[in-house]
């Protein structure tokens, strides 16, 4: 099986698209250490891990980005439902009240 040369245009596109995706991966990273804390935070004040109110607030607002940015706002929701039930599961955890491995609570629409 040969493997033909990558046209030099299609190499360059995905160089940018191997960036792009390190970046996403590198502000993930950042926001779960800003989420940690505020789970920290949630657990020592003993407030609950979701916040139901925020959540349906950030979905809109989100939503409304990926409008502006020409991105599918469905996708964007369900980018961000993934996140936010990431984020709820490890604040579950830190409060010590995780339903167990590997369930994470429905975000409420």
């Amino acid at each position: 099986m040969s493997s033909s040369p990558v046209p030099p245009e299609l190499a360059e596109l995905r160089r940018s698209i191997d960036n792009l995706d390190a970046a996403l991966v590198h502000t993930l990273a950042e926001r779960f250490r800003c989420t940690r804390a505020v789970g920290e935070l949630k657990a020592r004040l003993e407030l609950p891990a979701a916040d139901p109110a925020r959540e349906e607030r950030q979905i809109a607002r989100l939503r409304a980005l990926a409008t502006e940015s020409g991105l599918d706002a469905d996708f964007a929701e369900k980018f961000l439902t993934l996140v936010i039930e990431e984020v709820i599961r490890h604040h579950l955890h830190l409060s010590g009240s995780a339903d167990g491995p590997g369930e994470a609570p429905s975000v409420s629409r």
